[in-house]
């Protein structure tokens, strides 16, 4: 991943995606932020979880800011889901 830089993108996106589809998608960015989570406890610690694969960031604040990211699109994405049902 290298370092992380928060730039701001000038894009927007949508996308339509099925219920399913959705959820994996949640459920994939929720994964990352929790591995992200334990790659900085490690890098903090130097404790290793079971059955853990350390995250590539340059060091324990980049993982826990790029957790931070994924967490804030999931709930950009769920602020959005609500006001379509």
């Amino acid at each position: 991943m290298g370092r992380f830089i928060h730039r701001v993108m000038s894009g927007k996106y949508r996308i339509e995606l099925d219920e399913l589809a959705l959820r994996l998608v949640l459920d994939a960015l929720e994964n990352r932020a929790k591995s992200l989570d334990k790659t900085a406890a490690y890098l903090f610690t130097g404790e290793s979880p079971p059955n853990f694969i350390l995250e590539v960031c340059s060091d324990a604040e980049e993982a826990i800011l790029v957790a931070r990211y994924y967490r804030s699109i999931i709930a950009k994405i769920k602020k959005q889901r609500r006001t379509q049902l």
